[in-house]
């Protein structure tokens, strides 16, 4: 290991010691008792039931690794947010947006009942999948994210110029704006779940063809690819938007290309840079839509008051029915990780 990583976990632990002193009622004896954590994984959401109905981010995690395990709830983080704990693995879904998922990730990490000393951090999410290069129910390793509120943006009503973009890049935020997964971990995690076998569902496969006929891009079974996810607190679709992503992730030149927006990973990502434990954070991210509206579906169909449909459900228009398949497909990639880190061999 280098020494520059022995150091960062040295200054962790201090760091998570020196909170914890300040918290009342620490003693030597509770740190002494602190549960150590191998893997942290941090799911955004579950939908209903921990375990046994329509799943979520977290239940195939849950169900696999923590039945029968402890359950505490989290100082400082609403009251439907707790963390599971059993031999080595712990879980609590942080919340969607990036204030919940920066304060929930901090409220976790700073815990002074858990050792996170030497724990790896996985985040699984899902979103939407970038047109032209991923399909829906691909898995991405994440290499970086970056912020798509951190800028200036107009409404292209405003604008003069028929830019296909209406980002502005400000370089004040750049420090603040991106967050870069540690290379070398990036390549282990693609090197050792590239050949994890994903699966689709017929009505899926059609969707694409349909909207997408004479590209080969869309046309593929899903695979697990290498990206930069777009982190936006807004849930946007459309051409315009799209193209900023392409803008935002050139601007911080990113090494992998723009592959997914959601929601968190820039949060998250700040957070654990915080705590200096950004060279064990891996992310997946499944892609469970398109960014772009399907043909014939607009806004106000989608989203609007009239509208009932749901993303996470069997028969969205937007996601069509592969938000289960999804979910399947990122626990497949996860398990692979947290298996080889359990065992050692990570």
């Amino acid at each position: 290991m280098k020494i520059s990583k022995v150091l960062k976990r040295i200054a962790a632990s201090v760091a998570v010691l020196m909170i914890a002193g300040m918290q009342p009622g620490f003693s030597s004896q509770i740190a002494d008792q602190r549960k150590h954590v191998q893997v942290l994984i941090l799911p955004k959401f579950e939908i209903g039931a921990m375990a046994g109905d329509f799943p979520g981010e977290a239940q195939d995690f849950y169900e696999e690794y923590l039945v029968g395990g402890d359950t505490y709830a989290m100082n400082g983080c609403p009251g439907e947010i707790g963390l599971y704990y059993k031999d080595g693995v712990a879980l609590c879904p942080v919340g969607q947006g990036k204030v919940a998922a920066a304060l929930n990730t901090a409220a976790v990490l700073s815990d002074v009942r858990f050792d996170f000393s030497d724990a790896y951090i996985l985040s699984v999410d899902c979103g939407g999948v970038a047109e032209g290069y991923g399909v829906m129910g691909d898995v991405f390793v994440i290499s970086a994210a970056v912020d798509f509120d951190l800028g200036h943006r107009a409404d292209p009503r405003e604008m003069q110029t028929g830019s296909e973009t209406t980002w502005f890049h400000d370089g004040s935020f750049d420090e603040s704006a991106v967050v870069r997964l540690d290379p070398d971990l990036a390549d282990r995690v693609y090197s050792l779940v590239k050949d994890v076998s994903l699966q689709t569902t017929d009505l899926t496969v059609n969707f694409l063809r349909r909207e997408y006929p004479d590209e080969v891009w869309a046309n593929r079974q899903p695979q697990v690819m290498r990206g930069t996810s777009v982190t936006s607190d807004n849930f946007w679709k459309g051409r315009y938007d799209h193209q900023n992503a392409l803008l935002i992730t050139d601007t911080h030149s990113c090494s992998d290309p723009y592959a997914i927006t959601e929601m968190e990973d820039i949060a998250v990502g700040q957070a654990v840079k915080r705590f200096g434990m950004l060279d064990r954070l891996i992310i997946l991210r499944a892609g469970v839509n398109m960014d772009v509206f399907p043909d014939g579906v607009t806004p106000e169909i989608l989203w609007g008051p009239e509208s009932d449909d749901h993303l996470a459900s069997e028969s969205s228009m937007e996601s069509v029915d592969i938000f289960e398949t999804a979910m399947h497909n990122c626990f497949s990639v996860g398990k692979v990780l947290i298996d080889a880190v359990l065992n050692g061999a990570f």
